[in-house]
């Protein structure tokens, strides 16, 4: 089961693209456990969730954004029959269950071959194929470059955070989410394939094109701000970043505080996101979720720093198992948070196998906050508003304004 993406790897809501626009969303398991009905590997010793935490008291916005979002869900056993009886008419039963989850409302849901599949699953271990860069939306009518990867194909064209796209071959941008533009940079995930990207800085405008290349993802990057901070990026959930995140608290000089990073950061695995908020946490909680109406519950590992000044940064590109942890964090009255509304991508998907072979990632259920708030659709908002989503120098003022909250928790200068 999974929540989410990172550069280049965001999910594309439903019936937007086809290819591999491939995103990291709760465990990673492969196999037949949504079809069945059993809970995935990984998922087995999670404690049951206390029926006053299972339910939340919800009302309103929240109360209205959960029963939208219960109506994401797909009946797996009717997929299957549809894609069986397409290929006993000699049809595609990928084709047959692309069409099936496309009427079906679950706008996160998506079908892949086995080929897409495999690269679903090496972007899980922190690879894939594009051009190494992230976008966000700096308004309406303008997405930017917000990361480059070094040493990737858009670092060698020469293009930097804040130029403006405008095209990806030859299509306008402005008026697509980020997902369909990331869709559009990753194409069908071919290494040496290339894409012609439309770029504007200041007042000149230019048309590169960008060779796709495989890359390898550094999800966690650490900084010495000055004596007192430390600043710990983390720009997606794939395997390993949660005992990344761990050793950097544990590693960082016992009086200072931690800007954790979260702006950017489209998700990955719920495990991963689990451990890192065992980094700050000392057990508990970390969040509550359904799968079919049958309520679960996630909770930090013992042992996790308590004590030390935490800030964590976030805005509208922080979706899914980041905005997990945020509401973790949060909740538990362990961090400030900073920055900008989140994403609000609450969703829970599984993988579930076809006949031919195929696998459908299927929206099952949803997941709240320790206090009950249902993320989907709702997203989270910071304790203070600063800055934009993204980088640039809205990102600069928010970092510096987290800066000052954390010199006031006694961390920072």
């Amino acid at each position: 089961m999974r929540a989410g993406a990172g550069p280049e790897f965001c999910r594309r809501p439903r019936g937007v693209l086809r290819g591999a626009a491939l995103t990291l969303v709760f465990a990673g398991v492969l196999g037949t456990a949504a079809a069945t009905g059993a809970l995935p590997r990984g998922e087995q010793a999670y404690e049951p969730v206390p029926a006053s935490a299972a339910t939340g008291d919800v009302t309103g916005r929240e109360a209205a954004g959960r029963d939208a979002a219960s109506r994401d869900t797909v009946d797996r056993a009717a997929l299957a029959r549809a894609a069986a009886e397409a290929m006993a008419d000699g049809k595609s039963g990928k084709k047959a269950a692309e069409d099936f989850v496309s009427r079906s409302g679950d706008r996160w849901g998506a079908v892949y071959d086995k080929q897409e599949y495999a690269e679903f699953e090496q972007a899980l271990g922190g690879s894939y194929t594009g051009v190494g860069l992230s976008a966000r939306r700096a308004a309406r009518d303008r997405v930017e470059i917000s990361r480059v990867t070094p040493g990737g194909p858009a670092e060698r064209a020469g293009l930097r955070p804040g130029d403006r796209i405008t095209a990806v071959d030859g299509r306008p941008v402005d008026a697509l989410s980020v997902s369909e533009i990331v869709s559009l940079l990753r194409g069908d995930g071919v290494p040496g394939s290339t894409v012609a990207l439309g770029v504007q800085r200041g007042g000149d405008a230019w048309t590169r094109s960008l060779r796709r290349a495989r890359l390898a993802v550094d999800p966690v990057t650490v900084r010495r701000l000055d004596d007192r901070t430390v600043l710990i990026r983390v720009t997606a959930f794939t395997k390993g970043t949660g005992d990344r995140v761990r050793q950097a608290v544990r590693s960082a000089p016992a009086h200072a505080g931690v800007l954790l990073d979260l702006r950017g950061n489209s998700g990955g695995l719920l495990a991963e996101a689990r451990t890192a908020a065992s980094a700050f946490l000392d057990g508990g909680l970390v969040a509550t979720y359904d799968v079919d109406g049958r309520q679960h519950a996630v909770y930090a590992e013992r042992g996790g720093d308590t004590a030390r000044p935490l800030v964590a940064l976030i805005d509208g590109g922080t979706m899914s198992a980041a905005e997990l942890l945020t509401g973790a964090l949060k909740d538990r009255g362990r961090a400030v948070t900073v920055g900008s509304r989140t994403f609000g991508k609450g969703s829970v998907q599984m993988p579930s196998t076809l006949p031919d072979g195929s696998v459908a990632e299927l929206t099952v259920g949803h997941y709240r906050t320790p206090s009950g708030h249902a993320v989907d659709g709702q997203g989270i908002t910071p304790d203070l508003v600063a800055g934009d989503e993204g980088g640039g120098a809205a990102g600069d003022r928010a970092q510096e304004r987290a800066r000052t909250v954390l010199s006031g928790l006694g961390g920072g200068s």
